[in-house]
């Protein structure tokens, strides 16, 4: 399930590549997309120096932005 709000400097291959939009998340990251990024910091990991992912990068991060 995707939120309905998504941080604005969270970066996916699926905005690029239309063929990834439905591709599954990697339970092996614990929800994260391994093909996330942010924009500030351009790495997978957020300004709050924690990971990105459209589960995680809510509205209670510092960082995020609308």
């Amino acid at each position: 399930m995707k939120p309905n709000h998504v941080c604005q400097n969270l970066r996916s291959k699926s905005m690029y590549i239309p063929a990834l939009a439905d591709a599954p998340q990697d339970p092996q990251h614990e929800g994260r997309s391994s093909h996330c990024w942010c924009s500030c910091t351009l790495t997978e990991t957020g300004p709050d120096d924690r990971p990105v992912g459209v589960e995680i990068c809510s509205s209670e991060r510092g960082c995020f932005e609308e």
